[in-house]
C-alpha cells in the first residue's frame, strides 16, 4: 500500500490563479498536480472536502479515486471547483504512480505513441491570464519583451509568423476578434470591425504564406450569428480551426448548426469538465478537433478517456496549455500517448520566464517539436523557494496518528 499522509497547497500572490497540490506518501514520495482559475476555492474543496476522503487511503487507487471526486453530489459534469480539485489531485497520483515505478507518466498510461510532438505557439504574452484578469490589447500597447507575442500579433502579425518560424515553429494562435464582442456583448459584430479582425491573418498570409499554420482563437465570446459570420470570413485565411467559437461550448445543437454553416474547422473545449460533454459533442457531430485541459476536466485519468472518444470518433487531440507549468507537463505526457494527438500547445514567454521560475524541469521543444520527457513521473517539481516565498499562502491537511 501507498498511504497518503499529507495534503499540501500552495498559492502564490504574483499568480492569483494558480494553484499547486502536492501529496505526500508514507513511501517517502511527493507527487505534484496544478489547477487554475479560482484557486482559493480549489483551496477549500481540498482541505475540506477532499482531505478528509483521501488522506490515509492508498495513492495507487487512482482509478477508485478519480470516480469518487468526479461525482460529487453537485459540482459532475463541469469545470467547478468540485472538478478542477479532483484534476489537481489526479495529475498528481499519476505523478506518484511514475516516481513509484521509476518511469514516465506517458509510460504509465500505456506506453508513448510517439517520442515528440509538434508544438503550436499561443501567442500570448509574459504575464497572459494568471494576475486575475483578462488582457485584451488593440495595438497600441508597448511589449513587455521581444516574446510579447499579443502585442505582436495586433500591431504586425506577419513579422511574428517570421518569428516563429525562425524558431522552428509551424504553427501559432491568435486572438484579434476578443476587442470587438464587448460593445455588443458578443452578440453581433459588425463588417468594419469584422474585416479589421481578420486583418492580423491576412498579414500573416502575405509575410509567410502557407509556411505556418494558424489557429484562431475565440475564447467562447460570441452567441450563434457572431460566431458563424466569423468562421466564414476566416474560410478566405485557411485557418487550421476555430477554437471555443460560442459561449457555451457545451451547446450541442449550436456549435452543430455552427459547423454545418461554415467550412472552417471547429475545436473545442478546454472549458469542459468529465468525459460526458465530449461524448454528446462529438455524438452531435459537433466538432472537428478534440481539445481538453487536464486541470480542468478531471486529470490525466478523464483525460486519457476523452482521447479514446476522439479516437473513436476519428477525431485530433490537442492538449490545452496557457495556465501553467504543471497541466503543460501532464498534457505533454497525454499528447505523448493518445493516438490522434496531433499538437501540444505551449507559450514560449511563459517558458522562456516565469515557468523557469516555479518548476525544476520544463518540456524541451527541437525544432518546434516537443520532446518525451524521460524522468520518472511528471519529470519536474515545483522549486525549492516557491513555498517560502513571501507571497505563497501555504495550507496543509495532515494525517491524525
Amino acid at each position: 500500500m501507498s498511504r497518503i499522509t499529507r495534503l499540501r497547497t500552495i498559492r502564490i500572490a504574483e499568480r492569483p490563479n494558480l494553484i499547486w497540490l502536492e501529496i505526500e506518501t508514507d513511501e517517502g514520495l511527493t507527487g505534484l498536480g496544478e489547477s487554475f482559475r479560482g484557486a482559493q476555492a480549489v483551496e477549500a474543496v481540498i482541505h475540506e472536502q477532499v482531505a478528509p476522503f483521501l488522506l490515509g487511503g492508498d495513492a495507487r487507487r487512482i482509478e477508485a479515486v478519480s470516480r469518487h471526486l468526479m461525482t460529487p453530489y453537485l459540482g459532475f459534469n463541469s469545470a467547478g471547483a468540485e472538478i478542477r480539485a479532483a484534476s489537481a489531485v489526479d495529475i498528481a497520483l499519476w505523478d506518484l504512480a511514475g516516481q513509484r515505478h521509476g518511469i514516465p507518466v506517458h509510460e504509465a498510461l500505456g506506453g508513448a505513441v510517439r517520442t515528440e510532438i509538434r508544438a503550436y505557439n499561443t501567442c500570448a504574452g509574459y504575464s497572459y491570464n494568471t494576475a486575475g484578469g483578462r488582457r485584451d490589447v488593440s495595438g497600441q500597447d508597448e511589449a513587455a519583451g521581444p516574446y510579447d507575442d499579443q502585442i505582436a500579433f495586433m500591431n504586425d502579425a506577419g513579422r511574428l509568423a517570421e518569428s516563429l518560424l525562425s524558431e522552428g515553429y509551424a504553427a501559432m494562435k491568435i486572438w484579434p476578434l476578443d476587442i470587438y464582442a464587448e460593445a455588443s456583448g458578443g452578440h453581433m459584430i459588425s463588417l468594419q470591425d469584422l474585416k479589421a479582425g481578420i486583418e492580423p491573418f491576412r498579414k500573416i498570409r502575405a509575410a509567410v504564406g502557407d509556411r505556418i499554420e494558424v489557429m484562431a482563437e475565440l475564447h467562447s465570446l460570441w452567441s450563434s450569428h457572431a460566431a458563424i459570420r466569423i468562421c466564414r470570413a476566416l474560410e478566405d485565411v485557411g485557418v487550421f480551426w476555430a477554437e471555443d467559437p460560442i459561449a457555451k461550448m457545451d451547446d450541442v445543437r449550436t456549435l452543430a448548426d455552427l459547423r454545418r454553416q461554415t467550412r472552417t474547422p471547429i475545436c473545442g473545449s478546454e472549458t469542459l469538465g468529465g468525459v460526458v460533454p465530449f461524448r454528446d459533442l462529438l455524438a452531435g457531430d459537433a466538432l472537428d478537433m478534440v481539445m481538453l485541459d487536464l486541470a480542468w476536466c478531471g486529470g490525466l485519468t478523464e483525460g486519457r478517456k476523452i482521447a479514446a472518444l476522439a479516437e473513436a470518433y476519428a477525431k485530433p487531440l490537442a492538449p490545452h496549455d496557457c495556465t501553467g507549468p504543471v497541466t503543460l507537463m501532464a498534457g505533454l505526457h497525454l499528447a505523448l500517448h493518445a493516438p490522434t494527438a496531433i499538437f501540444q500547445e505551449v507559450v514560449r514567454a511563459t517558458l522562456a520566464t516565469w515557468y523557469r521560475d516555479l518548476v525544476t524541469d520544463l518540456p524541451v521543444l527541437r525544432n518546434g517539436m516537443v520532446q518525451a520527457p524521460t524522468a520518472p513521473g511528471l519529470g519536474m517539481r515545483l522549486q525549492d523557494g516557491v513555498r517560502t516565498r513571501p507571497d505563497a499562502v501555504v495550507r496543509e491537511s495532515v494525517q491524525n496518528a
